[in-house]
């Protein structure tokens, strides 16, 4: 049975010490999905969106909330990330837009909460552009899609759960 690392023989979070670990490459990709009005979808497809690029300026916002993950969720560590990947597709036919990010590095410790940030942030940040035009906009799926490196090796959905 799995141990959960964060807690110690007592049941006392702490941050792991991760000291003696191989460094390995290690990369993770995450992703959000954003529902919105058809209103809204239509200004962001044709460009048109009061506050410009919205997808640029959630893109930036992703890759910078990934650099800094650790000061955010509390037992993270800070990592020396060697690549930030944040792609956003709208899907007009569904009304939504779709984040997907990627992290990697070489390190003693694991990227999947810099890809959840990033997507978890990219989401947030195309909420906040948008909602002037609608406030009913929904952030779903946000979760981990794929992990490599490190000692429990590669993980990922499986191809229908990621097509869903």
């Amino acid at each position: 049975m799995s141990q959960l690392t964060h807690l110690d023989s007592q049941g006392h979070a702490h941050m792991v010490d991760v000291t003696d670990k191989s460094v390995s490459q290690r990369e993770a990709r995450a992703e959000a999905v954003v529902s919105m009005s058809a209103e809204c979808m239509a200004l962001l497809v044709d460009g048109k969106h009061p506050k410009g690029d919205v997808f640029a300026v959630a893109r930036i916002a992703g890759i910078q909330a990934a650099k800094r993950t650790w000061e955010l969720i509390p037992l993270c560590h800070p990592l020396m990330l060697t690549s930030v990947k944040v792609e956003l597709q709208a899907l007009p036919e569904q009304q939504r837009v779709r984040i997907e990010t990627r992290a990697k590095l070489a390190g003693q410790t694991g990227v999947e909460m810099e890809a959840l940030t990033a997507a978890s942030v990219a989401a947030l940040t195309l909420y906040d552009m948008c909602k002037a035009v609608d406030k009913g906009m929904v952030i779903e799926h946000i979760r981990l899609l794929e992990k490599s490196g490190g000692k429990s090796g590669h993980w990922q959905v499986s191809a229908q759960e990621e097509q869903a």
